[in-house]
């Protein structure tokens, strides 16, 4: 009996041995990167509690304008010390001098140091200048590095057009499977941050780093290391369309006019690339769904208005019904407008007016033609259905720059191309007509470009990081069947004539340093407000100057009563300040250097 209960206890002593052993193995050799269902890395746990270290990049790649300008991260010269420093005699005045510091400065924050820190001034790190750098790293002194070290911009840029990222090992394993990638990495959440995800993902983090003792003194004979990925290509920077100087600008005059949803954009003409793009509600980089500030107003459909009457203008003239007089005191039922009691209009004054009459009834004499033409006409001019850049990259097919961007809708049911007044409705961008600011603005540069549809790009390149491009976004047509030049031509006359017109829609832009060419809209929303007062968009899409388009600017004021949208102050401040901009660029350029 003794003998058998013996030989019961050492099976299950060695049970618990091979237990031990398989979980030994496990542990050092099969789960040493993924561990558990947290997927912990055990090497870099392990490599964790015998070191101190300071993280001088995370790797992920970055974001910065046409310029170079950066626009998410930037990388700052400064002084790390390490707090090992506390406990020995270093030449502390001989740094301080380089710096034009006080020693008693640099020892007061060691002091209080029991990791790595940056030298600060305040609460901003000390920037050092490249002399500086040099000199102390001359020195060679254990625990005092001069790097330069990545921190986030102070002003977001473009925060719904970039996004965000965060941790989300679910998301990462969901997006890239079983990819050697640590858990704590971010990922790409929203915007381009998103769409450029993979592109961006680090291939580790650069950081300064010393071993310890167990009580955290330094290991003797180990200086600071400095640990990086040995790729010189990677992180790779995304070099946007976006002018930072122009896109701080833009959200600035949002901000001062008090535009609380809605936006503006702004387009560069020649190469139809977006120079700003603004939304608001603006984003909490803290909590960016709080009221809706992740939405990026300007690539999601809104109901136009008279903005729409513009595609209807084009098929009009193109299918020669344009030249007829219009009864524009009476609205789409035909009951009489009160409020707007014009008389018999011709085609060019209906629209400077933006007479919602006329516009229906070319609407439905079009429609009765073609049941197709007003989709037709709104392709042709780059407005529906999407219009941002897309297109194969490498291995990625229909690559999307925009991937929050939603297609434009101009009918609901197709059953409505039978029933004159829904054909009236959707004629003056009413109904289910829905396109987005960016597709407005997009329509707005096919004109003052002559003719020619293209994709918007906010994405012209991928740059290595040794400066070698990795990959360039080309223009790309948007539309195969143009508009004519006669057309498109009439339809300059048409968009300035709103300016100029006496009675014009855009008569108040008159007075602008720059000659603008452009559409009104004010969409009737369907909402009300907590008064029980019908909230609008209130919209101005246009390019200027008129004779030799540059810029195209779109501005909304987005479910705003009539009396608080602030659409034509904003347009008219962006204008004169785009005008004093370009003044100063070109007394840059002519200046002698």
């Amino acid at each position: 009996m003794r003998t058998k209960r013996t030989m019961v206890i050492l099976l299950v002593i060695q049970l618990c041995l091979l237990g031990l052993i398989g979980r030994l193995a496990q542990l050092q050799l099969v789960s040493t990167e993924s561990f558990s269902n947290q997927h912990i890395n055990l090497i870099e746990a392990s490599v964790a509690q015998r070191t101190q270290a300071m993280v001088v990049s995370d790797g992920r790649g970055t974001f910065v304008d046409k310029n170079g300008k950066p626009l998410t991260e930037q990388e700052i010269p400064v002084l790390v010390l390490f707090p090992f420093l506390k406990s020995m005699d270093w030449p502390i005045e001989k740094v301080a001098n380089i710096l034009h510091v006080s020693a008693s400065a640099l020892r007061l924050q060691l002091m209080k140091a029991k990791e790595p820190i940056v030298f600060s001034s305040g609460d901003e790190p000390f920037p050092l200048t490249e002399a500086q750098m040099n000199k102390i790293n001359r020195l060679h002194l254990a625990g005092v590095v001069a790097v330069k070290k990545q921190y986030p911009i102070e002003h977001s840029y473009a925060a719904q057009l970039i996004g965000f990222t965060r941790e989300d090992p679910q998301l990462l394993r969901v997006r890239y499977g079983e990819r050697p990638i640590s858990a704590q990495t971010k990922v790409g959440i929203h915007g381009l941050q998103k769409a450029f995800d993979e592109f961006l993902l680090p291939e580790g983090e650069t950081r300064l780093l010393y071993h310890v003792d167990a009580e955290g003194g330094p290991l003797f004979g180990l200086d600071v290391k400095y640990s990086a990925p040995g790729n010189p290509f990677y992180p790779i920077t995304v070099q946007t369309t976006l002018d930072r100087d122009l896109q701080e600008m833009t959200e600035k005059v949002l901000d001062e006019k008090g535009l609380e949803k809605g936006g503006a954009v702004l387009l560069d003409v020649a190469t139809n690339s977006v120079l700003a793009i603004a939304s608001r509600p603006a984003m909490d980089p803290h909590d960016p769904y709080k009221n809706n500030g992740a939405e990026n107003q300007m690539v999601l459909p809104q109901i136009p208005g008279s903005v729409f009457k513009t595609v209807i203008a084009a098929a009009a003239i193109e299918k020669g019904i344009a030249k007829q007089m219009f009864e524009c005191s009476r609205k789409i039922d035909g009951t009489p407008d009160t409020e707007h009691s014009y008389g018999q209009l011709s085609f060019a004054e209906s629209f400077a007016v933006s007479c919602n009459n006329a516009f229906g009834t070319l609407g439905k004499q079009l429609v009765s033609q073609n049941k197709d033409i007003i989709e037709q006409y709104a392709e042709k001019l780059g407005l529906y259905p999407l219009v941002g850049w897309q297109g194969d990259v490498y291995h990625l097919t229909n690559f999307r720059q925009l991937p929050e961007e939603k297609s434009g809708a101009i009918w609901h049911d197709k059953s409505d191309k039978y029933v004159p007044l829904a054909v009236a409705q959707t004629a003056i961008g009413q109904k289910n007509v829905r396109v987005s600011p960016l597709a407005v603005a997009n329509m707005m540069a096919t004109i003052a470009r002559g003719g020619e549809a293209k994709q918007v790009r906010v994405v012209s390149k991928m740059v290595y990081k040794n400066g070698t491009t990795f990959f360039t976004f080309p223009e790309q047509p948007l539309a195969q069947d143009p508009l004519s030049h006669a057309t498109v031509r009439k339809m300059q006359e048409l968009l300035r004539g709103v300016v100029t017109d006496a009675r014009g829609t855009g008569r108040r832009f008159q007075t602008l340093p720059y000659a603008v060419a452009g559409k009104s809209g004010t969409a009737q929303t369907g909402k009300t407000n907590a008064s029980g007062e019908p909230l609008i968009n209130k919209w101005f899409a246009g390019y200027f100057p008129a004779d030799s388009p540059k810029y195209v600017l779109v501005v909304v004021a987005l479910d705003s009563t009539s009396e608080r949208a602030v659409t034509n102050d904003v347009f008219y401040e962006l204008v004169k300040r785009l005008y004093e901009w370009d003044a100063a660029q070109q007394a840059k350029d002519v200046s002698p250097k």
